[in-house]
């Protein structure tokens, strides 16, 4: 099962928790998959995961008003219960520039070798 005590990094990532979630599809097991404080780059990536078809368990990933006034990407809404699973490419979502710069304390340049 994945939930707030297991998510996705404490599994082994998300290859490894989408291999969970096909081990539990195959055996008929449902799962559900939790997100409590991901910066919305993590919540769009535990809402694709959750969208898999094994994921039948309501979840706990909230919405960005939940645990922030701003978040580095655009915020996640509660329509009717539920949050859309972003359409973009990669994860569905990037995060907005300006939010970034509003809440970045230092920067640091690491040239490539």
């Amino acid at each position: 099962m994945l939930d707030h005590q297991h998510q996705a990094g404490q599994v082994g990532g998300y290859l490894e928790a989408r291999r969970i979630h096909d081990v539990a599809l195959a055996h008929g097991l449902p799962v559900w998959c939790g997100g409590m404080l991901e910066t919305g780059l993590g919540r769009a990536a535990n809402l694709a995961l959750a969208a898999l078809p094994g994921f039948t368990l309501p979840g706990d990933i909230s919405a960005t008003a939940r645990y922030y006034d701003q978040d580095v990407t655009a915020p996640f809404t509660l329509v009717e219960g539920e949050l859309a699973v972003p359409a973009g490419p990669g994860i569905g979502i990037a995060p907005e520039r300006s939010n970034l710069d509003g809440l970045t304390t230092a920067t640091e340049w690491i040239p490539a070798p």
